[in-house]
């Protein structure tokens, strides 16, 4: 079936989903919507994420999406609700995959979470994760400079090694085997991530778990593009289009589709 997949984040980040998404479903065309004039969301109020949310939404349900990825981990935590409620299209955070992938890879039950101070505040990682098994032991912390330092360049240097020590040391008393990247930012810094804790500890990147759950919904509702279809890519931002196009050669490696600013 044609149709896009619609994919909104507060800013950037969502562009390491829109890199899974495309990686693993190839004939699908991707419509990818930024709001980069009220980044971030992570440090807003509950009530103004979803009125910022519904606003992303409807503007890529206009352009006859299929089914829509909410790529913020903020949006995710606070908006599900209200976009099932208002759209007519299926809705796919990025909370409920990565809890899952999380639970699969981890031997002992402690996971970790790390996010912005909006998603940890509002405990949707512990509790997508304890509905599935109440048994487990789940660790939060807000990691908020992480998100400047990716949008710096600032990956792999002094800094960014000082900034993820001071944030990751309690993790290590705390016994953890798998940590959660619960900003689609943070991947970036898995690298420097993983140095700080260990080989030991599994990173769970929730880009590449939400990508899996899109195809495996998409294709239960018969909605998969054919293998003749090429898939089309579109990237929206409400601002700053030059910025972010810079900034997005990070994440997708340099294959970039051109950048358009609208209005919502």
């Amino acid at each position: 079936m044609t149709g896009s997949i619609g994919i909104f984040d507060s800013g950037i980040g969502g562009l390491t989903v829109f890199k899974a998404l495309r990686a693993v479903l190839p004939n699908e065309s991707l419509i990818y919507l930024g709001d980069t004039a009220r980044v971030p969301y992570g440090t807003k109020s509950a009530e103004t994420v979803v009125k910022y949310s519904l606003e992303c939404a409807k503007f890529l349900v206009q352009r006859d999406i299929k089914a829509l990825v909410v790529a913020c981990n903020t949006s995710s935590a606070y908006s599900l609700p209200a976009l099932n409620k208002e759209l007519g299209v299926e809705v796919i955070g990025v909370i409920q995959p990565g809890a899952r992938m999380a639970l699969l890879r981890s031997k002992t039950g402690h996971i970790g979470v790390i996010g912005t101070p909006a998603t940890i505040a509002s405990n949707a990682y512990a509790r997508a994760i304890k509905e599935i098994e109440p048994k487990a032991r789940v660790i939060s912390q807000a990691c908020p400079l992480f998100v400047p330092l990716v949008e710096e360049g600032w990956l792999d240097n002094e800094v960014a090694f000082g900034t993820a020590k001071i944030y990751l040391e309690s993790f290590k008393n705390e016994k953890i085997d798998t940590l959660i990247l619960g900003c689609t930012h943070y991947p970036l810094l898995k690298p420097v991530i993983g140095k700080v804790l260990g080989a030991e500890v599994s990173l769970i990147d929730s880009a590449c778990a939400v990508a899996d759950s899109v195809k495996d919904e998409l294709g239960r509702q018969n909605l998969l593009a054919g293998s003749s279809h090429k898939g089309k890519y579109q990237i929206y931002v409400t601002d700053m289009a030059a910025r972010f196009e810079t900034v997005a050669h990070r994440f997708l490696g340099g294959d970039v589709p051109s950048v358009k600013r609208v209005e919502l």
